[in-house]
């Protein structure tokens, strides 16, 4: 799932991916979308809880894995 400004750059706010690493699920996107994914400031959830360790996420079938861009306000 892309959320906000991610869902624009991915055109969609779902795309189903195959179960693997989180390495290559990324590689397979498009690259403009795969660096966005990997900005810093973006949150990751999977199956509903925030992951800070991104890099050890490991998908299998039937998990959500969501992107959450960072919020600004004014």
């Amino acid at each position: 799932m892309f959320l906000g400004r991610l869902a624009d750059v991915a055109g969609t706010p779902e795309r189903e991916v195959a179960a693997g690493p989180l390495a290559e699920v990324l590689a397979d996107l498009p690259a403009s979308l795969a660096i966005a994914l990997l900005d810093e400031r973006v949150r990751v959830a999977l199956n509903g809880e925030l992951v800070r360790a991104v890099e050890t996420i490991v998908l299998e079938q039937g998990d959500e894995l969501a992107f959450l861009p960072p919020v600004s306000g004014g």
